[in-house]
Order: C-alpha cells, then sequence, then structure tokens
C-alpha cells in the first residue's frame, strides 16, 4: 500500500529501509526514503510503520 503518494513511497518499502538501516528517529529515516517531504500526510503512518518495525527486529546481545 502506497503511504506517500507524493513521493510514490510503499509500506514495503519503509519496512525494507527500517530492517536494512534500523534509523532510531524519523529524520535519520528520511535520509534513506523520501517521506513526509512534500505535503506531510504520510508522517504519522510512516512514523507508525518505522516503530512497528524497529520493535520485529531483535536486539544484538553482548557476546562477551
Amino acid at each position: 500500500m502506497y503511504v506517500c503518494l507524493c513521493n510514490s513511497v510503499s509500506d514495503k518499502t519503509i519496512r525494507q529501509a527500517v530492517r536494512r538501516y534500523q534509523p532510531q528517529t524519523f529524520q535519520q529515516l528520511r535520509n534513506f526514503v523520501p517521506v513526509g517531504s512534500q505535503c506531510g500526510k504520510c508522517v504519522r503512518a510512516a512514523r507508525q510503520i518505522m516503530e512497528d518495525e524497529l520493535e520485529q527486529i531483535p536486539e544484538f546481545k553482548n557476546i562477551a
């Protein structure tokens, strides 16, 4: 589904970017995906997708 119509960004694209780069803020996500730079209507949905995806990523534990 398209999240950002202005830049044709889908939820799949956002999820892939979050899994690959693991941005901790929305501003960091915007460095990898052109979302929320035009009208701004997609910001809330994109942020929610980012947060949901970050929760799914297992945290690395110290081995030593």
